[in-house]
């Protein structure tokens, strides 16, 4: 490009024109290209805060891959732990008993899942220790009945640390009035909240030989549960712990066990970057009438540099600086306001909630209760790219409207 193109088309651009009406149109342009700019920046943030916290706090109870005999049954797990630890990408191991039940306190009822652990093993493959509101992991202690509640759970049977609640599991005993279920009193040792409301409202822990004798499981677990070092190697390890285990079990990975939840998460986010992307192409787009009009009005003046020895390809530059330096200011503008405000998103939704006296995210509703925010580099940077092509784009036919301008027939009534 040479310096005279650049120079004339920003001097076009910087001066005053006749006509405000074009000036207020290149201004609306540049507004909707920053605000689709940042609404774009701000919503895919979002969709990343939540795929983040979401995988956080899954993985925070569950595992990254899961070790399970047939039948929910599974022998010899120490074996079975052991030899999972020999994959180089395992670096914690432990037993787990799955099962459903009930919890009645007084007249209050609710199902929930009921996991039992051994509490020194459980914190190598989860986080629940950092998410204890009351009470130790440590306090299940073998044969002592003591109970776990998430704290959504607890809150709805009224209970709180040191309660007893008891524990009806589906398993029944023969008796002469028939068949009844198996009830077994337990006392609340502590109480967890990982911020998930699935798992608040619906996980109770007991100590691992208590499940066993609840479930009439003998020496048996469900299975074992593995933490790895890099999670999202899980399939590819649980596809290769699957050819080396000298065990009949099945293994499951995190990927497998909440996919329809991630694919739904990650169809949203490419839904949402399509139709705001709409938004900015249409902002884009209205720079092609601002540069309509400005080559309409500038006719003179291009037949005049036409016969000062101006080449079209000059004026077609000329004119797409025009159109392009609206588009660098506009996506400039948005992605400074929606940086900011992706950054800073945790205090200004809480302060809208506040002013409006609404909350947003229910956690009886949503697996989230707060809104995150996971701001990257990469986004930002498509998003950017991507407006200021479109800017491009939108530039061509004006500017070669502009080209194309004859400079006889452009003079013949001045």
């Amino acid at each position: 490009m040479k310096w005279f193109e650049l120079t004339v088309g920003l001097r076009y651009t910087r001066a005053k024109r006749r006509n405000h009406f074009i000036s207020f149109i290149s201004l609306i342009s540049m507004a909707g290209i920053a605000l689709g700019v940042a609404a774009l920046i701000v919503v895919l943030s979002v969709m990343n805060g939540f795929q983040k916290e979401m995988r956080e706090r899954i993985l925070g109870v569950a595992s990254h891959v899961q070790i399970f005999g047939s039948g929910q049954s599974l022998a010899n797990w120490p074996k079975v732990a052991a030899e999972a630890r020999r994959d180089p990408e395992v670096i914690g191991t432990a037993p787990y008993v799955n099962g459903q039940a009930m919890l009645a306190n007084d007249d209050l009822v609710q199902g929930t899942m009921v996991r039992g652990i051994l509490p020194e093993q459980e914190r190598q493959v989860a986080d629940l220790d950092q998410h204890m509101v009351a009470g130790h992991m440590s306090d299940l202690k073998p044969h002592e009945f003591g109970i776990v509640l998430g704290q959504e759970l607890a809150q709805a049977l009224h209970l709180s640390v040191g309660d007893k609640v008891v524990l009806i599991t589906p398993q029944g005993q023969v008796t002469p009035a028939g068949m009844l279920p198996r009830l077994k009193q337990f006392k609340v040792v502590g109480l967890f909240h990982v911020g998930m409301y699935e798992y608040d409202s619906g996980l109770a822990l007991i100590h691992l030989n208590d499940a066993q004798v609840l479930f009439r499981m003998g020496e048996n677990v469900t299975g074992v549960r593995l933490k790895l070092k890099d999670l999202m190697l899980a399939p590819s390890v649980a596809h290769r712990l699957a050819s080396t285990l000298t065990v009949d079990a099945w293994l499951t990975d995190w990927t497998q066990e909440h996919a329809n939840l991630f694919h739904a998460v990650a169809l949203e986010k490419t839904m949402m970057f399509i139709i705001l992307l709409l938004i900015v192409a249409v902002a884009a787009f209205n720079i092609v009438s601002t540069l309509v009009m400005v080559v309409t009005d500038k006719q003179a003046d291009i037949a005049i540099l036409r016969t000062l020895g101006a080449s079209p390809a000059s004026i077609l530059v000329i004119f797409m600086i025009q159109g392009a330096l609206i588009g660098v200011i506009g996506m400039g503008i948005g992605v400074a306001l929606g940086v900011v405000t992706a950054l800073n998103i945790r205090f200004i939704v809480p302060f809208i909630e506040k002013v409006l006296g609404v909350h947003f995210l229910s956690p009886q509703i949503y697996f989230i209760s707060e809104l995150p925010s996971d701001l990257q580099q990469g986004d930002v940077l498509s998003i950017a790219i991507t407006a200021l092509i479109l800017t491009l784009l939108a530039t061509l036919y004006p500017s070669w409207r502009a080209a194309r301008v004859q400079p006889a027939e452009a003079l013949r009534y001045e």
